[in-house]
């Protein structure tokens, strides 16, 4: 058969019952599937077959050997096929007026133009593609930025036989700021001091102190409940 000039790749899924055809877009890969044509020797070689499972002997034989003949040696009747499954994918593919390649309408082709996208992009679809580009890009560039007038290693112990992980050097970290008391007002470290150093607060509230027994009770009570004197 004469070379059919038509896409790129196409699958042949005939039997021998007749005849069927995938086409392939050229650009993205979508495929097309084409009617199904029945054979009249795969019709005739399915009766004899019948026949056969029935009667026994040369009728299925006959019927196996002229499929196998069609299939093993070509004929018209798959030549005739194919060229018409390539006349009915011609009518759901379109051919690019610039690279000659035939995509399909649903992915591939830009019909303002008449071109396949790849040599005519879409407008609206590069617009909305480069819009969400620049809004990622311009979030990764302001994160970097952030990050780069955040100190993160002014207190890393760079001697020669430093080396902490990552993750225990963290749990260093909580372990020490547990124990290190904090300003109940401001939230300053302050140690071992009676008072903040940043807001004067009292870092332990004073207990009341009974005048008469020397009891510290809990709370505020206004008389001591060990003597009842006022407090």
């Amino acid at each position: 058969m004469a070379l059919i000039q038509f896409v790129q790749n196409y699958e042949d899924l005939s039997t021998d019952r007749g005849f069927q055809f995938k086409f392939y877009c050229d650009k993205c890969g979508n495929g097309y599937m084409t009617r199904f044509q029945a054979s009249t020797l795969g019709t005739a070689g399915s009766l004899l077959r019948a026949a056969g499972d029935l009667f026994g002997g040369w009728a299925s034989s006959a019927g196996n050997s002229a499929y196998e003949l069609q299939r093993t040696v070509g004929s018209k009747a798959h030549d005739d096929a194919l060229a018409a499954a390539v006349a009915e994918g011609k009518e759901h593919f379109h051919q690019c007026s610039r690279c000659g390649r035939w995509v399909c309408p649903e992915v591939c082709w830009n019909a303002n133009v008449g071109q396949c996208e790849g040599c005519a992009p879409n407008f609206q679809e590069e617009l909305a593609a480069s819009h969400a580009n620049a809004k990622t890009e311009a979030a990764r560039q302001q994160i970097y930025e952030r990050a780069q007038q955040t100190d993160y290693a002014s207190k890393l112990d760079m001697s020669a036989d430093a080396y902490v992980s990552a993750e225990s050097q963290a749990q260093t970290d909580d372990a020490r700021a547990a124990t290190r008391p904090l300003c109940a007002n401001c939230g300053t470290m302050v140690g071992k001091a009676k008072f903040c150093p940043e807001c004067g607060t009292p870092t332990k509230p004073a207990k009341l102190t009974c005048s008469a027994c020397g009891h510290q009770p809990e709370g505020t009570p206004k008389f001591c409940p060990e003597c009842g004197t006022k407090m």
